[in-house]
């Protein structure tokens, strides 16, 4: 969950969001990096001297500002090349969800239970309670098994939607006609709030996702008691 004033990102709850959270140091410094030798470099053109002498030929600068980015280049391809077969590449998951995006709620389906359906909406303002977030919670939240591979089969009954949680690292668009696939394991019990964020219409910021992961075993309770509500 955000918190106030906060300007990094949220704290991961998977290893997936994990290795991005890395990617995106590693980013980061080389752009710091090479911000620092552009603003170097302008400096000392702003010399007088230095602009009137010939210690750098220009075939030598040609070299370097060819060179140099290639090599740049190369260093953040091959770390963004493995997170992203990472994200793509799971085998076995232990459960597949379907979650179909609506104008404006999430509907989740479970494939390995049978009849184990309901919809998501967001919980109104007279309806909330102490501890949960405006314009976030849910009246039913998609419970899933801690520390086991989960299998999102995303698409959309209407328009284009978005199934978000920026702690899990995960976005994958929903779009009618079409099944989009990702794969994702939580790291540690909670619960994780995300929001569409692809503009699916006037209401587009009223229909949340709330997550709540689980040990197995009260995951299994839940599966139950919603098997025996339907």
């Amino acid at each position: 969950m955000a918190h106030p004033s906060q300007l990094g990102f949220q704290d991961a709850a998977a290893p997936i969001m994990e290795e991005l959270l890395h990617f995106h140091d590693h980013t980061l410094m080389i752009v710091f990096l090479i911000s620092t030798l552009v603003l170097y470099t302008i400096t000392i053109m702003m010399s007088t001297k230095l602009t009137n002498t010939n210690s750098m030929d220009a075939q030598e600068v040609e070299m370097i500002w060819t060179i140099l980015p290639a090599i740049i280049m190369i260093v953040i391809a091959l770390p963004s090349l493995r997170i992203l077969y990472l994200m793509d590449e799971m085998d076995t998951p232990h459960i597949t969800i379907k979650s179909t995006g609506h104008q404006w709620y999430w509907s989740y389906e479970f494939s390995d239970y049978d009849l184990l359906m309901f919809d998501s909406y967001m919980t109104p303002n007279d309806s909330l309670t102490t501890g949960h977030f405006r314009l976030l919670e849910v009246d039913n939240r998609l419970v899933t098994p801690t520390d086991s591979p989960v299998r999102m089969l995303i698409s959309a009954d209407d328009v284009l939607h978005s199934w978000t949680i920026p702690s899990l690292g995960v976005k994958t668009d929903a779009i009618p006609g079409r099944l989009n696939q990702n794969t994702f394991i939580t790291s540690r019990p909670g619960v994780y709030y995300g929001q569409c964020s692809e503009m699916c219409g006037a209401n587009h910021s009223f229909m949340p996702i709330v997550m709540e992961s689980v040990p197995l075993s009260d995951f299994e309770t839940w599966n139950l008691s919603m098997l025996e509500s339907t």
